[in-house]
């Protein structure tokens, strides 16, 4: 049966207003969730949560609360399409669910664990980012009733700083729609969402907006306001007595374009004002690409307001930024939050730590402005721009032919003006559609000519090119600029109507990638990257940490979000090397901390990485060795991995060390357990064994303890599971130690600090057959590994529960 089917059976669309049961694929980084306030039979709340191409439903009957004392019924009704978290209106008093809807409350919803898992186990834990519901909340499933059909959780409010006191607090405070601001009244009735204010001042004009410099860093120390990086258009918004006119950045009249803001920003209460802000797509999501095709298409737009220019006939922009915001938010304060004029966020705490909030919410990175600084046009200091995503404008000055049917160019030719030359930046082959190909095609035509706009000699890679005069403005999204200041990676995003060719620069962003000697490598500075890390195999830390940037999304499928240690050798293996599993200071943002508990009951800051930055963080600080815990932060007392560490004698050969790896699979395919092996670039071999998250880590210590301990017990001669060393000679340890609290093994792809620069690399039972050594691997293998699936995602995850333990105890008695 379709999730949808039970929502299509209910509904007569030639009569309901309400969207057609339509599956979607996932349409951006984050997920969203819905509140709609449904005034039915009988007034209730229905909360919707996005997943699957769906909205999976709720009614809760008294609405949320954010009192974490109260726990609110929520009956799970059908799934909804996705199009519903859009709709407000009236549904036919005859129609399923006839009644008055109102958008209460829209945003995004970040699991804390697998979502799947939890509605199988009954028991939703997640973060709301709402304009209404915010922090940690939890949905837990009750126990039905014998005879009963219908599925009744708890909706629960986490104790956080967004919890509050009083039961029905949220509710009554909140009585308009989060995005037309109307009351249930004014829906029923069919009002429209607001009516233009009195403006009594003459229409401002357009003045040249203020423009942020670009850093690699935010600025440190007090006295900065942090807001949103938006990636759109801007737009000058000008209210007055003459209405309402919307100018691009440049001073172009775009009222046309952005149309649907209008009647938002003649709702605005003042005498006349004008604003600055940032056009973005939809409802408060999407990058320019979005915004592109929602222009064309005329999809619904969202301006962010971040400053005030003028109000009420007086010139604002000498006064400085603290003054301006507070006039700003007098006038944005009657507005819906989530309507298409909103106020622009202030991101709290100090810079560096609303950049790390920005990229790890999908954003695009963060603008600091002075708070004391007046409103300037041009590009200023007192405004500085530190990026999550690495873009640019560039102008494009030609394009190379395709050998391909239907494709009329295979590449673009780009370009930026550094001291009134223009300068070859690279090339971008991707990112385009049809459409994309298509207009660019036209815009290109009336611009041929027979020559290089370009000073100086081209590289070869030009070869072939047509050339166009240089006035088409493309943004491109790239990994980094090389040494010749040139773009690696370059994906197209659209083209830039807003700006002039003229004043398209990429110095900034090219001289933040090769400034001091540095590298910038996966977004990430790395200082001195040509010393020698490995000499024997001549590695230097740039190599070390490009070889993380290549492995990075494989190696964080198995460790992110784990507490580590990490093996720092900052002057290469030659040199001092230590542990460190303890967070400190100088660490990149990346390089993440949480606060776990140690067994004397002190707290301790833990470092853990859930990104390609996180690892190129670490190598930046002289990391070699990546050392993971069992469990990840969400559920750190729930091991999701049990590890065999398979340390041979020196006298043994590695023949040796591969038939004690199949002797423990064999016995844990006994017990009902999956594994595969992983050459740990050392000496060893690493059984890893994936589990469900149900067993503490007494059980999964004492399971791996046991098994160990028996398999030691059926070939004394080949095998022990004791430390002692003077018992090891001749046999392989069984190391069963590495599966309690604390413990920590190489994560997989992890580099080695051992001449030869080893690689710790997971492999299938067929091929540890063949391998001659637990230290073959080097990082140029890794591109071809990684052409291949893992052979870490092949078994199955199981629980340590009754039956496996039955299992162990009767393959103990044979």
């Amino acid at each position: 049966m379709r999730s949808l089917e039970n929502y299509e059976k209910k509904r007569d669309f030639s009569v309901t207003p309400e969207p057609r049961a339509e599956l979607v694929e996932a349409g951006g980084d984050t997920l969203s969730f819905v509140v709609q306030k449904h005034d039915a039979t009988r007034l209730h709340f229905d909360f919707r949560l996005e997943w699957h191409g769906v909205l999976l439903s709720w009614a809760v009957t008294k609405g949320p609360s954010n009192d974490p004392g109260q726990k609110r019924l929520a009956v799970r009704t059908e799934d909804h399409p996705v199009r519903y978290g859009d709709f407000e209106g009236i549904i036919p008093e005859d129609e399923y669910g006839g009644g008055t809807v109102m958008l209460w409350d829209t945003g995004w919803w970040e699991p804390l664990h697998d979502p799947d898992e939890g509605l199988k186990s009954g028991k939703l834990h997640f973060r709301l980012h709402g304009a209404r519901m915010k922090g940690g909340w939890a949905m837990v499933r009750m126990r039905g009733r014998k005879g009963e059909t219908r599925e009744n959780w708890l909706l629960i409010k986490e104790r956080d700083t967004f919890a509050g006191r009083s039961a029905d607090a949220l509710t009554n405070k909140h009585r308009t729609s989060v995005t037309t601001g109307r009351s249930m009244r004014a829906i029923r009735h069919d009002r429209e969402p607001s009516k233009p204010a009195r403006h009594t001042k003459p229409l401002p004009r357009f003045r040249k907006v203020q423009l942020a410099t670009l850093r690699d860093a935010p600025p440190e120390g007090e006295g900065w306001q942090h807001e949103a990086k938006f990636d759109g258009y801007r737009c000058v918004i000008a209210v007055g007595k003459g209405g309402v006119r919307l100018y691009s950045r440049n001073g172009k009249d775009w009222t046309d374009r952005f149309g649907t803001l209008c009647a938002p920003a003649a709702a605005l209460d003042c005498g006349s004002a004008l604003l600055d802000g940032e056009v973005i797509a939809g409802g408060g999501g999407g990058d320019f690409t979005t915004l592109q095709k929602a222009l064309k298409s005329g999809d619904p737009l969202t301006c962010y307001v971040f400053d005030c220019l003028a109000l009420d006939g007086e010139d604002l922009t000498g006064k400085p930024l603290s003054e301006r915001r507070a006039a700003l938010e007098r006038i944005m304060q009657g507005l819906p939050p989530r309507g298409p004029l909103r106020l622009s966020p202030v991101i709290g705490g100090d810079g560096a730590t609303a950049l790390v909030a920005m990229c790890e919410a999908g954003g695009e990175g963060i603008i600091s402005k002075r708070l004391d600084a007046p409103y300037r046009e041009g590009r200023s200091r007192s405004w500085i721009k530190a990026k999550c995503i690495r873009r640019a404008e560039f102008v494009v000055a030609g394009w190379s032919p395709s050998d391909k049917r239907g494709r009329p160019f295979s590449s673009l030719i780009l370009g930026s003006y550094e001291d009134n030359r223009l300068v070859y930046r690279g090339r971008v082959g991707s990112g385009f559609d049809g459409d994309d190909m298509a207009a660019l095609q036209r815009a290109l035509k009336p611009l041929s000519r027979r020559t290089s706009a370009f000073s100086g000699d081209l590289p070869s890679e030009a070869d072939g090119a047509r050339w166009v005069t240089p006035k088409l403005v493309v943004e491109v999204e790239y990994t980094e600029f090389t040494g010749e200041g040139r773009i690696r990676h370059g994906v197209y995003k659209g083209l830039r109507e807003d700006k002039e060719a003229s004043e398209v620069s990429a110095k900034a962003e090219a001289d933040n990638d090769t400034d001091d000697g540095d590298r910038k490598i996966g977004g990430v500075r790395v200082s001195s990257p040509g010393r020698v890390v490995y000499p024997d195999a001549k590695l230097t830390k740039s190599a070390v940490a490009e070889h993380y940037a290549t492995v990075a999304d494989r190696m964080l499928s198995h460790a992110a979000d784990r507490p580590l240690s990490l093996l720092r050798c900052p002057d290469g293996i030659s040199g001092e090397c230590f542990f460190q599993k303890h967070a400190g200071k100088g660490f990149p943002g990346g390089v993440r901390t949480l606060t776990l508990r140690e067994k004397d009951g002190e707290a301790a800051e833990y470092m853990y990485v859930s990104s390609p930055e996180g690892l190129i963080g670490a190598a930046q600080m002289g990391t070699l060795e990546f050392h993971l815990w069992g469990a990840r932060r969400d559920r750190i007392d729930r091991p999701d991995r049990m590890i065999f560490d398979l340390d041979p004698d020196e006298s043994l050969s590695f023949a040796d060390v591969k038939r004690a790896a199949e002797d423990v699979r064999d016995g844990l395919e006994t017990c009902g357990l999956d594994c595969a092996p992983m050459v740990t670039g050392g000496k060893g071999v690493h059984v890893i064994v994936p589990l469900r998250r149900v067993s503490s880590w007494d059980t999964v210590k004492v399971f791996a303890k046991t098994f160990a301990t028996v398999l030691s017990d059926r070939h004394p001669d080949r095998y022990i599971a004791t430390m002692s060393k003077a018992k090891r000679k001749g046999k392989v340890f069984i190391d069963w130690l590495r599966n309690e609290r604390g413990a920590t093994a190489v994560a997989p792809y992890s580099l080695r600090a051992r001449p030869g620069a080893a690689v710790a690399v997971p492999v299938t039972w067929e091929e540890l057959d063949t391998l001659d050594r637990a230290d073959g691997f080097h990082v140029g293998d890794m591109e071809g590994r990684l052409a291949a699936p893992c052979p870490l995602d092949t078994p199955k995850a199981r629980g340590i529960g009754t039956e496996i333990v039955a299992a162990l105890e009767d393959w103990s008695k044979r």
